[in-house]
Protein backbone atom coordinates (compact mmCIF):
# COMPACT_ATOMS: atom_id res chain seq x y z
CA UNK A 1 0.00 0.00 0.00
CA UNK A 2 2.94 2.80 -1.18
CA UNK A 3 0.58 4.60 -3.64
CA UNK A 4 -1.59 8.08 -1.85
CA UNK A 5 -5.11 6.71 -3.08
CA UNK A 6 -5.06 3.16 -1.59
CA UNK A 7 -3.34 5.12 1.48
CA UNK A 8 -6.09 7.61 1.66
CA UNK A 9 -9.07 5.48 1.18
CA UNK A 10 -7.81 2.45 3.69
CA UNK A 11 -7.68 5.47 6.49
CA UNK A 12 -11.08 7.01 5.17
CA UNK A 13 -12.86 3.77 5.43
CA UNK A 14 -11.06 2.77 8.99
CA UNK A 15 -12.47 6.50 10.07
CA UNK A 16 -15.89 6.56 8.37
CA UNK A 17 -16.61 2.92 9.72
CA UNK A 18 -18.07 2.25 5.91
CA UNK A 19 -16.77 1.35 2.36
CA UNK A 20 -15.67 4.52 0.24
CA UNK A 21 -18.64 4.50 -2.29
CA UNK A 22 -16.56 5.82 -4.48
CA UNK A 23 -13.55 5.58 -6.11
CA UNK A 24 -10.15 8.05 -5.39
CA UNK A 25 -7.71 8.83 -7.81
CA UNK A 26 -4.80 10.52 -6.27
CA UNK A 27 -1.89 13.14 -7.27
CA UNK A 28 0.77 10.34 -7.81
CA UNK A 29 -1.81 8.39 -10.31
CA UNK A 30 -3.03 6.01 -8.44
CA UNK A 31 -6.13 4.78 -8.03
CA UNK A 32 -8.49 2.83 -5.51
CA UNK A 33 -12.03 2.04 -5.02
CA UNK A 34 -14.95 0.40 -6.60
CA UNK A 35 -14.95 0.42 -10.11
CA UNK A 36 -17.61 1.53 -12.40
CA UNK A 37 -18.24 4.55 -9.67
CA UNK A 38 -17.60 8.11 -10.32
CA UNK A 39 -14.05 9.18 -9.29
CA UNK A 40 -12.92 11.59 -7.10
CA UNK A 41 -9.80 13.26 -8.53
CA UNK A 42 -7.44 14.88 -5.12
CA UNK A 43 -5.39 16.85 -7.82
CA UNK A 44 -2.28 17.93 -5.45
CA UNK A 45 -1.62 17.74 -2.25
CA UNK A 46 -3.37 20.80 -1.40
CA UNK A 47 -6.85 19.05 -2.00
CA UNK A 48 -5.50 16.87 1.18
CA UNK A 49 -4.27 19.70 2.98
CA UNK A 50 -8.08 21.19 2.96
CA UNK A 51 -9.63 18.34 3.95
CA UNK A 52 -7.32 17.67 6.87
CA UNK A 53 -7.49 21.19 8.48
CA UNK A 54 -11.47 21.19 7.84
CA UNK A 55 -12.68 17.86 8.15
CA UNK A 56 -16.30 17.15 6.97
CA UNK A 57 -18.45 18.72 4.56
CA UNK A 58 -16.68 22.49 4.65
CA UNK A 59 -12.61 20.91 3.75
CA UNK A 60 -14.55 19.32 0.51
CA UNK A 61 -15.81 22.42 -0.76
CA UNK A 62 -12.95 24.77 -0.21
CA UNK A 63 -11.13 21.61 -2.08
CA UNK A 64 -13.53 21.40 -5.06
CA UNK A 65 -14.46 25.36 -5.35
CA UNK A 66 -10.80 26.14 -6.00
CA UNK A 67 -10.22 23.64 -8.78
CA UNK A 68 -7.69 21.17 -6.06
CA UNK A 69 -10.72 18.30 -6.36
CA UNK A 70 -12.61 17.25 -8.93
CA UNK A 71 -15.22 14.61 -10.12
CA UNK A 72 -15.29 12.49 -13.29
CA UNK A 73 -18.53 10.75 -14.13
CA UNK A 74 -21.98 11.87 -12.97
CA UNK A 75 -22.03 14.67 -10.81
CA UNK A 76 -25.64 13.29 -9.53
CA UNK A 77 -24.65 9.93 -8.58
CA UNK A 78 -21.37 10.86 -7.03
CA UNK A 79 -23.16 13.27 -4.74
CA UNK A 80 -25.31 10.80 -3.62
CA UNK A 81 -23.06 8.37 -2.50
CA UNK A 82 -21.36 10.94 -0.82
CA UNK A 83 -24.42 12.14 0.98
CA UNK A 84 -24.41 8.58 3.24
CA UNK A 85 -20.85 9.40 4.61
CA UNK A 86 -20.79 13.08 4.65
CA UNK A 87 -23.90 15.15 4.63
CA UNK A 88 -26.95 12.72 5.99
CA UNK A 89 -24.37 10.77 8.61
CA UNK A 90 -25.15 11.57 12.53
CA UNK A 91 -21.36 11.47 13.07
CA UNK A 92 -20.01 15.42 14.21
CA UNK A 93 -17.35 16.32 12.08
CA UNK A 94 -13.58 15.21 13.39
CA UNK A 95 -11.59 17.72 16.07
CA UNK A 96 -8.47 17.31 16.90
CA UNK A 97 -8.86 15.41 20.10
CA UNK A 98 -9.80 12.65 18.11
CA UNK A 99 -6.40 12.15 16.66
CA UNK A 100 -5.67 11.88 20.48
CA UNK A 101 -8.17 10.11 21.70
CA UNK A 102 -8.62 7.18 19.34
CA UNK A 103 -5.57 5.47 18.01
CA UNK A 104 -7.00 4.64 15.08
CA UNK A 105 -8.10 7.56 14.12
CA UNK A 106 -4.05 8.84 15.79
CA UNK A 107 -2.54 6.55 13.48
CA UNK A 108 -4.73 7.69 10.03
CA UNK A 109 -4.06 11.18 10.70
CA UNK A 110 0.00 10.77 11.00
CA UNK A 111 0.48 8.88 7.94
CA UNK A 112 -2.23 11.57 5.82
CA UNK A 113 0.50 13.66 7.69
CA UNK A 114 2.95 12.44 5.89
CA UNK A 115 1.67 12.23 2.69
CA UNK A 116 0.41 15.89 3.03
CA UNK A 117 4.04 17.50 4.44
CA UNK A 118 4.69 19.98 6.27
CA UNK A 119 2.76 22.93 5.12
CA UNK A 120 0.67 25.62 7.01
CA UNK A 121 -3.48 25.07 6.01
CA UNK A 122 -4.18 27.00 2.62
CA UNK A 123 -6.14 29.73 3.11
CA UNK A 124 -9.90 29.63 1.81
CA UNK A 125 -11.32 30.37 -1.75
CA UNK A 126 -11.72 34.14 -2.37
CA UNK A 127 -15.43 33.29 -2.80
CA UNK A 128 -16.05 32.33 0.71
CA UNK A 129 -17.89 34.60 3.18
CA UNK A 130 -16.61 33.72 6.36
CA UNK A 131 -18.53 34.79 8.98
CA UNK A 132 -16.16 37.32 10.74
CA UNK A 133 -16.46 39.58 7.76
CA UNK A 134 -20.20 40.01 8.43
CA UNK A 135 -20.54 43.63 9.92
CA UNK A 136 -23.28 43.97 12.28
CA UNK A 137 -26.10 41.60 13.75
CA UNK A 138 -27.51 38.88 12.05
CA UNK A 139 -30.22 39.88 9.49
CA UNK A 140 -29.65 43.50 10.57
CA UNK A 141 -30.69 45.43 7.50
CA UNK A 142 -26.97 46.70 6.80
CA UNK A 143 -25.91 42.69 7.20
CA UNK A 144 -28.74 41.70 5.11
CA UNK A 145 -28.09 43.75 1.85
CA UNK A 146 -24.34 42.35 2.06
CA UNK A 147 -25.65 38.83 2.25
CA UNK A 148 -28.05 39.33 -0.94
CA UNK A 149 -24.96 41.49 -2.99
CA UNK A 150 -23.07 38.35 -1.90
CA UNK A 151 -25.42 36.26 -3.61
CA UNK A 152 -26.83 38.38 -6.74
CA UNK A 153 -24.67 40.97 -7.53
CA UNK A 154 -22.27 37.81 -9.35
CA UNK A 155 -23.21 39.66 -12.88
CA UNK A 156 -26.47 39.59 -14.97
CA UNK A 157 -24.92 37.99 -18.05
CA UNK A 158 -23.86 35.03 -15.73
CA UNK A 159 -27.20 34.72 -14.14
CA UNK A 160 -28.49 35.04 -17.77
CA UNK A 161 -26.87 31.90 -18.86
CA UNK A 162 -27.68 29.58 -16.19
CA UNK A 163 -31.38 30.61 -15.74
CA UNK A 164 -32.37 31.79 -19.55
CA UNK A 165 -34.29 34.18 -20.68
CA UNK A 166 -36.64 34.38 -18.12
CA UNK A 167 -34.56 35.32 -15.58
CA UNK A 168 -36.78 33.66 -12.99
CA UNK A 169 -34.63 32.13 -9.92
CA UNK A 170 -36.97 30.21 -8.20
CA UNK A 171 -39.16 26.95 -8.85
CA UNK A 172 -40.81 26.47 -12.08
CA UNK A 173 -44.32 24.47 -12.33
CA UNK A 174 -44.11 22.00 -14.62
CA UNK A 175 -46.52 19.78 -16.85
CA UNK A 176 -45.72 17.28 -19.63
CA UNK A 177 -44.09 18.87 -22.61
CA UNK A 178 -43.11 21.90 -20.54
CA UNK A 179 -39.42 23.66 -21.30
CA UNK A 180 -37.78 25.79 -18.27
CA UNK A 181 -39.27 28.90 -20.15
CA UNK A 182 -42.71 28.15 -20.43
CA UNK A 183 -42.84 26.21 -16.85
CA UNK A 184 -41.29 29.56 -14.95
CA UNK A 185 -44.03 31.33 -17.42
CA UNK A 186 -46.63 28.92 -15.84
CA UNK A 187 -45.24 29.55 -12.40
CA UNK A 188 -45.63 33.60 -12.61
CA UNK A 189 -49.42 33.13 -13.92
CA UNK A 190 -50.35 30.27 -11.08
CA UNK A 191 -49.26 32.93 -8.83
CA UNK A 192 -51.20 35.75 -10.50
CA UNK A 193 -54.36 33.79 -10.76
CA UNK A 194 -54.04 32.86 -6.64
CA UNK A 195 -53.79 36.34 -6.05
CA UNK A 196 -56.70 37.14 -8.04
CA UNK A 197 -54.86 39.93 -9.54
CA UNK A 198 -56.94 42.35 -11.93
CA UNK A 199 -56.74 45.49 -14.22
CA UNK A 200 -56.31 48.49 -11.75
CA UNK A 201 -54.50 46.54 -8.65
CA UNK A 202 -51.65 47.67 -6.82
CA UNK A 203 -49.01 44.38 -6.15
CA UNK A 204 -45.85 44.37 -4.22
CA UNK A 205 -43.29 42.02 -5.67
CA UNK A 206 -41.16 41.55 -2.40
CA UNK A 207 -37.77 40.31 -3.24
CA UNK A 208 -38.79 41.17 -6.59
CA UNK A 209 -35.01 39.86 -7.97
CA UNK A 210 -34.71 40.57 -12.21
CA UNK A 211 -38.54 41.69 -12.14
CA UNK A 212 -40.24 38.40 -13.71
CA UNK A 213 -43.14 38.87 -11.80
CA UNK A 214 -43.45 42.81 -12.01
CA UNK A 215 -43.21 42.34 -15.36
CA UNK A 216 -45.85 39.38 -15.89
CA UNK A 217 -48.45 40.79 -13.79
CA UNK A 218 -47.99 44.40 -15.03
CA UNK A 219 -48.33 42.90 -18.67
CA UNK A 220 -50.92 39.80 -18.20
CA UNK A 221 -52.89 41.70 -15.42
CA UNK A 222 -53.16 45.37 -15.91
CA UNK A 223 -52.05 45.74 -12.30
CA UNK A 224 -49.44 48.66 -10.34
CA UNK A 225 -46.29 46.22 -9.77
CA UNK A 226 -43.77 47.85 -7.09
CA UNK A 227 -41.11 45.23 -6.95
CA UNK A 228 -38.45 45.77 -4.08
CA UNK A 229 -35.04 44.35 -3.73
CA UNK A 230 -31.81 44.93 -2.04
CA UNK A 231 -29.32 44.01 -5.17
CA UNK A 232 -28.73 47.23 -7.04
CA UNK A 233 -26.98 44.69 -10.19
CA UNK A 234 -31.38 43.25 -9.79
CA UNK A 235 -32.83 46.19 -9.69
CA UNK A 236 -30.62 47.75 -12.77
CA UNK A 237 -31.53 44.90 -14.21
CA UNK A 238 -35.05 44.77 -14.28
CA UNK A 239 -36.24 48.60 -14.67
CA UNK A 240 -33.68 48.14 -18.20
CA UNK A 241 -36.61 45.43 -18.78
CA UNK A 242 -39.12 47.51 -18.09
CA UNK A 243 -37.94 49.94 -20.57
CA UNK A 244 -37.70 47.83 -22.99
CA UNK A 245 -41.07 46.23 -22.76
CA UNK A 246 -43.20 49.75 -22.72
CA UNK A 247 -43.72 49.15 -19.22
CA UNK A 248 -41.77 51.76 -16.96
CA UNK A 249 -45.07 53.49 -16.24
CA UNK A 250 -46.64 50.40 -14.83
CA UNK A 251 -43.65 48.74 -12.93
CA UNK A 252 -41.43 50.59 -10.60
CA UNK A 253 -38.70 49.21 -9.37
CA UNK A 254 -36.64 50.03 -6.08
CA UNK A 255 -33.56 49.27 -4.03
CA UNK A 256 -35.82 49.16 -1.07
CA UNK A 257 -35.28 46.77 2.16
CA UNK A 258 -39.28 45.34 2.58
CA UNK A 259 -39.15 47.05 6.17
CA UNK A 260 -38.91 49.96 5.12
CA UNK A 261 -42.05 50.40 2.71
CA UNK A 262 -44.46 52.11 3.52
CA UNK A 263 -46.89 53.18 0.88
CA UNK A 264 -49.60 50.26 1.21
CA UNK A 265 -52.04 49.66 1.30
CA UNK A 266 -51.58 47.01 -1.73
CA UNK A 267 -54.20 44.92 -3.17
CA UNK A 268 -52.11 42.08 -3.34
CA UNK A 269 -48.10 41.03 -1.72
CA UNK A 270 -46.17 38.57 -4.06
CA UNK A 271 -42.34 36.87 -1.52
CA UNK A 272 -41.07 34.33 -3.94
CA UNK A 273 -38.23 32.82 -2.80
CA UNK A 274 -36.78 35.87 -0.31
CA UNK A 275 -38.68 34.52 2.88
CA UNK A 276 -35.55 32.17 2.91
CA UNK A 277 -33.29 35.08 3.94
CA UNK A 278 -35.46 36.74 6.62
CA UNK A 279 -34.06 34.36 9.35
CA UNK A 280 -36.13 32.93 12.50
CA UNK A 281 -35.77 35.92 14.99
CA UNK A 282 -37.34 38.75 12.19
CA UNK A 283 -39.96 35.94 10.58
CA UNK A 284 -42.97 37.61 12.82
CA UNK A 285 -42.16 41.22 11.96
CA UNK A 286 -41.71 39.93 8.24
CA UNK A 287 -45.00 38.51 8.63
CA UNK A 288 -46.72 41.75 10.57
CA UNK A 289 -45.12 44.32 8.22
CA UNK A 290 -46.42 42.80 5.07
CA UNK A 291 -49.69 41.98 6.85
CA UNK A 292 -49.91 46.09 7.37
CA UNK A 293 -49.27 46.86 4.25
CA UNK A 294 -52.41 44.97 2.42
CA UNK A 295 -55.76 46.17 2.36
CA UNK A 296 -58.69 44.41 4.08
CA UNK A 297 -58.91 41.29 1.85
CA UNK A 298 -55.56 41.95 -0.07
CA UNK A 299 -53.67 38.33 -0.63
CA UNK A 300 -50.53 37.13 0.22
CA UNK A 301 -48.56 34.78 -1.60
CA UNK A 302 -45.67 33.20 -0.03
CA UNK A 303 -43.45 31.15 -2.01
CA UNK A 304 -40.26 29.22 0.32
CA UNK A 305 -38.13 26.65 0.86
CA UNK A 306 -39.09 24.67 4.01
CA UNK A 307 -36.55 21.99 5.59
CA UNK A 308 -38.14 19.01 7.60
CA UNK A 309 -38.76 19.80 11.82
CA UNK A 310 -36.37 18.78 14.26
CA UNK A 311 -36.58 17.06 17.17
CA UNK A 312 -34.69 19.57 19.25
CA UNK A 313 -35.68 22.99 16.84
CA UNK A 314 -32.52 24.66 18.70
CA UNK A 315 -30.18 22.45 17.43
CA UNK A 316 -30.75 24.00 13.93
CA UNK A 317 -27.95 25.21 12.42
CA UNK A 318 -27.24 26.69 8.83
CA UNK A 319 -25.51 24.27 6.24
CA UNK A 320 -21.79 24.74 5.87
CA UNK A 321 -21.73 25.13 2.47
CA UNK A 322 -24.79 27.41 2.07
CA UNK A 323 -23.74 29.57 4.63
CA UNK A 324 -20.53 30.20 3.44
CA UNK A 325 -20.13 30.21 0.05
CA UNK A 326 -24.25 29.98 -1.48
CA UNK A 327 -26.80 32.18 0.94
CA UNK A 328 -24.76 33.69 3.87
CA UNK A 329 -27.43 33.76 6.96
CA UNK A 330 -30.39 32.25 4.91
CA UNK A 331 -32.36 29.88 7.24
CA UNK A 332 -35.13 27.59 6.44
CA UNK A 333 -37.78 26.89 8.17
CA UNK A 334 -40.31 23.70 8.59
CA UNK A 335 -43.47 24.81 6.62
CA UNK A 336 -45.46 24.48 10.16
CA UNK A 337 -43.44 26.95 11.61
CA UNK A 338 -44.50 29.37 8.75
CA UNK A 339 -47.89 28.63 8.61
CA UNK A 340 -47.57 29.65 12.58
CA UNK A 341 -46.66 33.17 12.17
CA UNK A 342 -47.98 33.86 9.33
CA UNK A 343 -51.44 33.25 11.67
CA UNK A 344 -49.60 35.44 14.38
CA UNK A 345 -49.19 38.44 12.23
CA UNK A 346 -52.98 38.01 11.52
CA UNK A 347 -53.03 36.27 8.38
CA UNK A 348 -55.82 33.87 6.99
CA UNK A 349 -53.84 30.93 5.88
CA UNK A 350 -56.52 29.64 3.10
CA UNK A 351 -53.91 27.65 0.86
CA UNK A 352 -50.92 25.36 0.58
CA UNK A 353 -49.35 23.45 -2.46
CA UNK A 354 -46.46 21.90 -2.15
CA UNK A 355 -44.24 21.76 -5.26
CA UNK A 356 -41.17 19.79 -3.97
CA UNK A 357 -40.54 18.01 -7.26
CA UNK A 358 -40.82 20.98 -9.44
CA UNK A 359 -38.11 22.09 -7.77
CA UNK A 360 -36.02 19.15 -8.76
CA UNK A 361 -36.70 19.46 -12.27
CA UNK A 362 -35.93 23.29 -12.23
CA UNK A 363 -32.55 22.78 -10.49
CA UNK A 364 -31.90 20.04 -13.42
CA UNK A 365 -32.38 22.69 -15.63
CA UNK A 366 -30.27 25.01 -13.88
CA UNK A 367 -27.72 22.71 -14.03
CA UNK A 368 -28.25 21.65 -17.87
CA UNK A 369 -27.56 24.84 -18.82
CA UNK A 370 -24.37 26.66 -16.33
CA UNK A 371 -22.92 23.11 -17.89
CA UNK A 372 -23.67 23.93 -21.60
CA UNK A 373 -22.42 27.14 -21.19
CA UNK A 374 -19.50 26.56 -18.63
CA UNK A 375 -16.39 28.34 -21.06
CA UNK A 376 -18.69 31.97 -21.11
CA UNK A 377 -19.91 31.15 -16.76
CA UNK A 378 -16.27 30.81 -16.20
CA UNK A 379 -15.18 34.08 -18.21
CA UNK A 380 -18.33 36.06 -16.87
CA UNK A 381 -18.05 34.89 -12.76
CA UNK A 382 -14.75 32.72 -12.71
CA UNK A 383 -14.01 29.11 -12.40
CA UNK A 384 -14.42 29.57 -8.36
CA UNK A 385 -17.53 30.44 -8.67
CA UNK A 386 -19.18 28.76 -11.37
CA UNK A 387 -17.82 25.73 -9.65
CA UNK A 388 -19.76 27.18 -6.28
CA UNK A 389 -23.08 27.23 -8.33
CA UNK A 390 -22.84 23.93 -9.89
CA UNK A 391 -22.57 22.04 -6.54
CA UNK A 392 -25.28 23.80 -4.85
CA UNK A 393 -27.51 23.32 -7.75
CA UNK A 394 -26.76 19.82 -8.12
CA UNK A 395 -26.44 18.86 -4.42
CA UNK A 396 -30.03 20.77 -4.28
CA UNK A 397 -31.78 19.00 -6.57
CA UNK A 398 -30.84 15.65 -4.73
CA UNK A 399 -31.94 17.45 -2.01
CA UNK A 400 -35.65 18.27 -3.19
CA UNK A 401 -36.15 14.85 -4.75
CA UNK A 402 -34.93 12.78 -2.07
CA UNK A 403 -37.18 14.51 0.31
CA UNK A 404 -34.89 16.51 2.40
CA UNK A 405 -35.92 19.85 1.61
CA UNK A 406 -39.34 20.53 0.16
CA UNK A 407 -40.64 24.11 -0.99
CA UNK A 408 -44.54 25.15 -0.86
CA UNK A 409 -46.74 28.05 -1.75
CA UNK A 410 -48.90 29.42 0.64
CA UNK A 411 -52.02 31.70 0.14
CA UNK A 412 -52.66 33.79 3.20
CA UNK A 413 -55.23 36.83 3.10
CA UNK A 414 -56.07 39.82 6.04
CA UNK A 415 -59.42 38.62 5.69
CA UNK A 416 -61.95 41.22 6.89
CA UNK A 417 -63.41 41.87 10.26
CA UNK A 418 -66.50 40.62 8.67
CA UNK A 419 -65.08 37.33 8.02
CA UNK A 420 -65.49 37.16 4.22
CA UNK A 421 -61.89 36.76 2.29
CA UNK A 422 -63.19 37.02 -1.05
CA UNK A 423 -62.68 33.76 -2.15
CA UNK A 424 -64.75 31.32 -3.98
CA UNK A 425 -66.32 28.28 -1.86
CA UNK A 426 -64.54 25.82 -3.55
CA UNK A 427 -60.82 27.13 -3.67
CA UNK A 428 -57.89 26.18 -6.57
CA UNK A 429 -59.88 27.13 -9.36
CA UNK A 430 -56.65 28.99 -10.52
CA UNK A 431 -55.12 25.36 -11.23
CA UNK A 432 -58.23 24.87 -14.36
CA UNK A 433 -56.30 27.67 -16.66
CA UNK A 434 -53.07 27.37 -18.16
CA UNK A 435 -50.35 29.84 -19.40
CA UNK A 436 -49.82 29.91 -22.88
CA UNK A 437 -47.95 26.46 -24.72
CA UNK A 438 -44.60 27.03 -26.08
CA UNK A 439 -46.07 26.23 -29.77
CA UNK A 440 -48.83 29.27 -29.25
CA UNK A 441 -51.53 27.17 -29.54
CA UNK A 442 -55.27 28.51 -27.79
CA UNK A 443 -56.89 26.21 -25.00
CA UNK A 444 -60.83 25.97 -25.31
CA UNK A 445 -61.74 26.24 -21.67
CA UNK A 446 -61.22 29.44 -19.41
CA UNK A 447 -61.59 29.86 -15.77
CA UNK A 448 -64.41 30.03 -14.12
CA UNK A 449 -65.23 33.06 -12.65
CA UNK A 450 -64.60 34.15 -9.01
CA UNK A 451 -66.57 35.18 -6.44
CA UNK A 452 -64.54 38.60 -6.22
CA UNK A 453 -65.14 39.23 -10.06
CA UNK A 454 -61.40 38.73 -10.79
CA UNK A 455 -61.60 36.03 -13.75
CA UNK A 456 -64.01 39.08 -15.66
CA UNK A 457 -61.49 41.55 -14.97
CA UNK A 458 -58.56 38.70 -15.90
CA UNK A 459 -60.17 38.11 -19.37
CA UNK A 460 -60.88 41.67 -20.35
CA UNK A 461 -57.09 42.49 -19.77
CA UNK A 462 -56.20 39.72 -21.83
CA UNK A 463 -58.48 40.61 -24.38
CA UNK A 464 -56.52 43.83 -24.61
CA UNK A 465 -53.33 41.77 -25.48
CA UNK A 466 -54.63 39.87 -28.23
CA UNK A 467 -54.25 36.47 -25.66
CA UNK A 468 -56.23 33.60 -24.41
CA UNK A 469 -54.79 30.57 -22.13
CA UNK A 470 -56.10 27.06 -22.58
CA UNK A 471 -56.40 23.87 -19.44
CA UNK A 472 -53.08 22.55 -18.32
CA UNK A 473 -53.07 19.16 -19.76
CA UNK A 474 -53.76 16.84 -16.72
CA UNK A 475 -55.34 19.62 -14.38
CA UNK A 476 -59.01 20.12 -13.69
CA UNK A 477 -61.70 22.20 -11.88
CA UNK A 478 -60.61 20.08 -8.60
CA UNK A 479 -57.61 21.77 -8.03
CA UNK A 480 -55.26 19.10 -9.35
CA UNK A 481 -52.44 20.32 -10.80
CA UNK A 482 -50.35 18.55 -13.69
CA UNK A 483 -47.64 15.66 -12.72
CA UNK A 484 -44.00 16.71 -13.30
CA UNK A 485 -41.91 15.15 -15.89
CA UNK A 486 -39.38 12.87 -14.90
CA UNK A 487 -35.63 14.36 -14.45
CA UNK A 488 -34.38 12.39 -17.35
CA UNK A 489 -37.13 14.81 -19.59
CA UNK A 490 -35.69 17.97 -18.49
Amino acid sequence: MHGAAPRLATHAEQILGVPLPLRLRAWDGTEHGPPGTPVIVLRNRRALRRILFKPGELGLVRAWVSGDLTIEGDLYEALDLLAGVVWETERPPLGPLDAVRDPRVRAAALDVARLVGPFLPPPPPPEEAPARRRLGSRHSKGRDREAISHHYDVGNDFYERVLGPSMVYSCAYWCDGATLESAQRDKLDLICRKLGLAPGMRLLDVGCGWGSMALHAAREYGVQVVGVTLSREQAAYARGRAAEQGLADRVEIRVQDYRDVRDGPYDAISSIGMAEHVGAVRYLEYAEDLYALLKPGGRLLNHQIARRPQDDESAYHVDAFIDAYVFPDGELAPVGSTVTQLERAGFEVRDLEVLREHYGLTLRAWVHNLQDHWEECVRLAGAGRARVWLLYMAASALSFERNRIGVNQILAVRTPVEGHPGLPLRARTWTALSARSDTGGEGASASPDRADGASAGRREAGARHGESRGRAPGSGDDGTTPAPRSPESV
